[in-house]
């Protein structure tokens, strides 16, 4: 008996010194686990911060981008106004530059094979490729993000944000953002309105017969008749804008229709432009223009560049561009033409009553989804940080000892110099809305031509019109379109160069209207449209 009970206290002494093993290296294991726990922690709270969000990544930010270029040659990669934004945005930028002529076709074979640059300029935000990438989760929908940038949601109007919605709401690209009442119209050379003895236009008669002088009545003085009225071209599949006859005789048919773009809201229901009868009145215009040798005769041949060259060159008196581009074609006039004033880069403000009022953006800049989220907030940062305003000077005045001087507390420019260094360029990437009209003013001619525009501006205002059908979808029509599209562009540029009759677009047009796709399409826009008014 004493014998059991003296095993039995044995046996708990052992238990006893288990037990207190055990716990002294439960205790043990729980100090280093309570260490491990506040080490990591510390190294947390030291990576997040106060705010609890990740470090930021402090390396220049790599980033791969496709973008449009309106000059030979494009800027290189050691080019000086490349770096300074690379180390003012703490990036490293590697551009693919493409001729605005050829862009088209390389976006959309881009598009097509799914491996987009890390941040692509995407000239037609509505395409159904574009859109089929984004219905397919392809890109970033940024919308979720904007408001934490506030160059992003302040200096990109918010019609721009709003017009680039997908139909399920997203935003696939940040806007490129631009003036809304700068939109391309008739730029005319007031000097040769003078010389012809001949006012502003206000309609498309007095257009017509301001052309008519311009070829006839030598306003160049040169004492050939070797000018052309309008600098235009016909054939629009190179710069995206399918389905019309260049944004050039696009402004004259819509001159005419008074509708901006290719849908007219009436009687509570949208009207396709193609349709109406001054499209036609249009075409009967500008086949006249063309045989009277108004327009450049290779019309068909032109590119934008080209039209952009007739003017630049003082052998055009009328081009179709932003108000905001006096700079780009007064300073290469005075070099063909010394007597040039900046004054006589004249903008209309109205044809017939209308002019058109810009949607606020010119294009959208998108993201693939294969750029990781991380990278996809520090490119939006990028973006918002060039348009800050010490960034973006750097395009716009270019460097201070390079291409500019400071006298008087004002930069004076060596417009040839940052030109040969391509500042203009990177606005086809980032550009800020800022005084389009403000020509700094160093001159009694820039102050008169501010004067002017500040008018201008004005007047414009006072009859713009919008395309009420930017961003509006229908399903029928991203399918029927595109072949429609190509039709109503290749029997327009037929009738203009005289090649079909206008009744071949009478027999078009009462054939495809009563087409019961095109009905399906137009009764689709219709509730789109309906549906963006709150109807």
């Amino acid at each position: 008996m004493n014998q059991r009970l003296t095993n039995q206290h044995k046996w708990l002494s052992v238990i006893k010194l288990s037990l207190a093993a055990f716990l002294l290296f439960l205790t043990a294991a729980c100090g280093n686990s309570n260490q491990v726990l506040k080490t990591e922690t510390n190294t947390s709270t030291q990576a997040e911060g106060k705010t609890g969000e990740a470090a930021e990544d402090t390396s220049p930010l790599e980033v791969s981008i496709m973008s449009i270029t309106p000059n030979t040659p494009p800027a290189a990669d050691d080019n000086v106004i490349k770096l300074a934004i690379e180390k003012a945005t703490n990036s490293k930028l590697t551009i693919q530059w493409v001729s605005n002529n050829a862009y088209a076709d390389k976006l959309n074979i881009t598009l097509a094979s799914g491996k987009l640059p890390e941040l692509t300029m995407i000239n037609n935000p509505f395409s159904s490729t574009f859109r089929s990438l984004a219905r397919q989760g392809a890109l970033w929908d940024i919308a979720p993000y904007i408001k934490d940038y506030p160059n992003l949601s302040n200096g990109i109007p918010e019609g721009a944000w709003e017009l680039t919605k997908m139909e399920d709401g997203g935003n696939y690209g940040i806007p490129r953002p631009r003036p809304e009442t700068g939109d391309s119209f008739f730029i005319i050379r007031k000097d040769w309105l003078d010389k012809v003895g001949l006012p502003l236009p206000t309609t498309t008669e007095e257009l017509y017969e301001v052309m008519k002088a311009f070829v006839e009545q030598d306003p160049d003085g040169n004492g050939q008749k070797d000018t052309v009225a309008l600098a235009a071209y016909i054939n629009a599949s190179d710069v995206g804008y399918a389905g019309n006859i260049s944004p050039v005789l696009g402004t004259v048919e819509y001159s005419f229709t008074g509708v901006n773009g290719h849908w007219k809201w009436e009687g509570n229901e949208m009207q396709y432009t193609a349709f109406l009868p001054e499209v036609r009145e249009s075409l009967e215009y500008l086949a006249k223009a063309y045989q009277e040798k108004l327009l450049p005769e290779d019309l068909l041949s032109l590119k934008l560049n080209d039209t952009r060259d007739l003017f630049r060159s003082g052998k055009a008196g009328i081009v179709v561009d932003k108000a905001g581009t006096v700079h780009q074609y007064a300073d290469q006039l005075k070099e063909v033409d010394p007597d040039f004033q900046i004054s006589d880069f004249y903008p209309l403000t109205s044809i017939n009553g209308y002019n058109p009022k810009g949607s606020g953006f010119n294009g959208i800049l998108s993201i693939p989804k294969t750029v990781p989220e991380a990278k996809m907030k520090r490119i939006l940062k990028l973006v918002d940080t060039w348009m800050n305003p010490e960034v973006f000077d750097i395009q716009k005045h270019g460097i201070e000892g390079v291409h500019y001087q400071l006298v008087d507390g004002k930069k004076v420019v060596d417009k040839e110099k940052l030109k040969k260094d391509n500042g203009g360029d990177f606005n086809q990437i980032v550009n800020v809305i800022e005084g389009d009209w403000d020509t700094a003013a160093p001159t009694a001619d820039e102050k008169k031509a501010n004067e002017l525009f500040k008018k201008v501006e004005q007047d414009r205002v006072a009859t713009s019109v919008g395309d009420i059908a930017i961003g509006l979808y229908s399903p029928t029509g991203d399918l029927l379109l595109p072949e429609l599209d190509k039709k109503i562009q290749d029997l327009k540029s037929k009738i203009i160069l005289g090649k079909e009759p206008i009744s071949a677009w009478d027999d078009f047009v009462e054939e495809t209207s009563t087409d019961p796709e095109v009905i399906k399409m137009i009764e689709e826009m219709t509730e789109a449209y309906k549906t963006r008014l709150g109807k």
